[in-house]
């Protein structure tokens, strides 16, 4: 009765491991510092792996990758590499070929990472850097730089340049904030 009691107020069974699925995220959540500093091993691993040139695919010979960031799921089984071809480059091609590969570098991680189990594998590829590419693009462009370059003159667009504008962040004294001299 007592485990009844404590069921019906926590809403699940005290034996229960795992979170009831209206408390989960639906990926929103941050990652945990575990999940990270996994991630940032598997990163570091995959990097090595790809370096020496171990992957006998032909769309992955003459490419050079750059894995910029590996995402894991809480549970530590299941991991996102996020990928870039170096240089530019078919990035469809080389996410079929990594994909391809998953099993052969999941072997080569578990020789390089200590984890209790070696997580499944899967590619896609970043956008963060064609992000970055179109903001660097808004902010070349002659109306933007215009906007980023005039100097704050404190000049009021009516052209008089004795007419001070006012600025609404300071007043002239405030309640209690009279200067005493000291």
């Amino acid at each position: 009765m007592a485990a009844q009691r404590h069921q019906s107020r926590r809403g699940r069974a005290p034996s229960s491991g795992q979170r009831a699925p209206s408390q989960r995220g639906a990926g929103q959540r941050a990652p945990s510092q575990r999940q990270l500093r996994v991630g940032e091993e598997l990163r570091h691993a995959l990097s090595r792996i790809l370096a020496r040139g171990e992957l006998h695919d032909p769309a992955l010979s003459d490419l050079s990758l750059t894995v910029t960031e590996v995402r894991i799921s809480p549970d530590l089984k299941n991991a996102t590499a996020f990928v870039v071809p170096l240089g530019g480059g078919d990035s469809a091609e080389a996410l079929d070929a990594l994909d391809r590969a998953s099993a052969f570098l999941r072997s080569q991680l578990g020789r390089e990472v200590h984890l209790r189990h070696v997580p499944r594998l899967s590619f896609q590829a970043d956008g963060s850097f064609d992000e970055a590419q179109k903001i660097n693009a808004l902010l070349h462009k002659p109306r933007v730089s215009r906007d980023i370059e005039q100097p704050d003159t404190g000049e009021s667009d009516s052209g008089d340049p004795d007419h001070e504008v006012p600025d609404p962040g300071i007043s002239g004294s405030r309640d209690g904030d009279e200067d005493d001299g000291r």
